[in-house]
């Protein structure tokens, strides 16, 4: 063994070059994690300004949700090859870029396509911990801080939009990045090492193509269907091709030489279930976030900016809840910590769902506090469990199938939630006693914001009846949506009693490997 060298000025002992790449990269993503919530809060505000509709809105959230989610294992196959700090500069530069891009749209076409550019960034992020930290206690404790710098992120991101907002125009949720991500940049290129596989396969661009393509075409289906009808053969071809779709994705990661999702990972009890669960908790954080800003706002009144404050309660819900199921993990296990996890979010969703038109902030911050304490529970249990029980070997692609569970429960629950709403808000406005001109009937279908709108320039009381009408025909339908929130994470409450493992262990029984000094 050589003797150590005592540093240079220009060098950094490694220990310390480790802690300075971590905080680096959490700092970054923290930016990545806000990023994912802070838009939230700026929807019904871009409905007045670029004249979105709801479906619009749910693509302006979801494209960013579906990139990153479908293209995270195949950033980390290519930042094995190409280098990871190369990869993380690059996604982290695509991020910053397209957050200036989407600050200055003028469209929402031109938002979208930003947003999908910035989940591209974000995907390419992912890759520098697991090589940096290569001792098994040193990384797991990185990955908990990198996971709580994305969380912290997520939490106050709505607070920070609203704040923004109350002060700056829609654009600055996304311009708060620019500083943040090439302040990120120049830190990176100075203490980031680099590395690469020392035997990395073939890049599996099929299976990536197929993983976006399949999740895109199911996404568009949900999404549209209200707009163009279920049943109509734009939505079932949709439907169909994304089964088909994800048909061939899981039969050609099962004949490829190197696929971007190796299928034998799910042999890990602990991953396979902690990755279902997670997902399912992603689908009712955000689906719930993307209704309830829209009830606070245009329902309930608020501002921007108040409304930021009133969903504060859940970011500190969430941050009490996270610190704490990693103290009841080890004596209750994944599986009951993670159970009583998706009961939360069920309530909360419950909560929301038997709100009325009458009804104030009061039951929406019972919501909000079980929103918060529900996510903190599952998002840290399964993330723990992931890391824990897996070999050196699968921890990498262990870690970024729980990111991409994530985000991709997070696509679904917006998908889904929002387009259950849609449906009912449109059915409660054809069922109107009052006289609505046609056209301006149709224009109120696309969301409450241009409903509301549109009462403005409806004579006194009846403009005033209309928007009284559209405010119901909307909390009418948050009750099916939220519903199914609710539902879905009631079912995850069954599954993870029946899949999840009793203690953080490998699927089989066999403790985790301990690696060697």
């Amino acid at each position: 063994m050589t003797q150590p060298v005592a540093p240079s000025p220009r060098t950094v002992d490694p220990p310390v070059r480790r802690w300075l790449t971590l905080a680096v990269v959490s700092v970054s993503l923290l930016v990545v994690g806000l990023d994912t919530t802070v838009l939230n809060v700026a929807l019904p505000t871009l409905v007045g300004e670029l004249s979105a509709s709801t479906s619009q809105l749910q693509w302006i959230v979801d494209s960013y949700a579906l990139m990153s989610g479908s293209l995270v294992l195949f950033c980390g196959s290519l930042a094995d090859r190409l280098g990871r700090k190369w990869i993380f500069m690059s996604g982290l530069a695509l991020f910053t870029a397209a957050s200036v891009v989407a600050a200055y749209a003028g469209s929402v076409t031109a938002l979208i396509l930003a947003r999908g550019a910035m989940g591209v960034g974000e995907a390419a992020t992912l890759a520098v911990i697991g090589n940096v930290f290569p001792r098994g206690a040193e990384r797991t404790k990185a990955i908990g801080i990198w996971s709580a710098a994305i969380g912290v992120g997520t939490v106050i991101g709505p607070m920070v939009g609203g704040w923004l907002l109350s002060h700056y125009w829609w654009g600055s949720v996304f311009l708060i990045n620019l500083p943040i991500g090439i302040a990120g940049l120049i830190a990176a290129a100075l203490l980031v090492p680099d590395s690469r596989a020392p035997e990395s396969g073939r890049l599996d661009p099929a299976g990536a193509l197929l993983s976006v393509t399949a999740v895109a075409s199911v996404l568009w289906a949900v999404i549209e269907g209200p707009d163009r009808g279920w049943t109509s053969p734009a939505v079932l071809a949709a439907f169909a091709a994304g089964v088909l779709l994800l048909t061939a994705f899981v039969a050609w990661q099962r004949r490829a030489a190197s696929p971007m999702l190796p299928l034998r990972i799910f042999r890990h009890r602990a991953l396979a279930s902690g990755d279902l669960l997670v997902l399912l908790g992603a689908f009712a954080l955000i689906g719930t976030l993307f209704v309830a800003v829209q009830h606070f706002q245009f329902v309930l009144g608020y501002s921007a900016g108040q409304t930021g404050v009133r969903l504060g309660p859940a970011a500190l819900a969430l941050l009490v809840a996270g610190p704490l199921a990693g103290v009841l993990a080890p004596r209750f296990g994944m599986r009951t910590v993670s159970a009583a996890g998706l009961a939360l979010l069920s309530g909360s969703a419950a909560v929301l769902a038997t709100t009325g038109p009458a009804d104030g902030y009061g039951r929406a911050l019972v919501s909000m506090l079980l929103l918060g304490a529900g996510a903190g529970f599952v998002i840290t249990v399964t993330s723990d469990a992931i890391v824990g029980s897996l070999p050196e070997k699968d921890l990498g692609v262990g870690s970024a199938t729980n990111s991409a569970a994530i985000q991709l429960g997070a696509a679904a629950g917006v998908a889904v939630m929002g387009s259950l709403l849609s449906d009912r808000y449109r059915s409660g406005l054809d069922d109107l006693s009052a006289p609505v001109p046609e056209n301006l009937l149709e224009s109120a279908k696309e969301s409450l914001g241009t409903a509301l709108a549109l009462a403005e320039r409806i004579p006194s009381e009846a403009g005033t009846a209309f928007a009284d009408a559209a405010r119901r025909a909307f909390v009418d339908g948050m009750g099916p949506a939220m519903f199914a929130g609710a539902g879905v994470t009631a079912t995850g409450v069954l599954l993870a009693f029946v899949l999840a493992p009793s203690r953080n262990a490998d699927t089989n029984g066999i403790p985790p490997q301990k690696e060697s000094s």
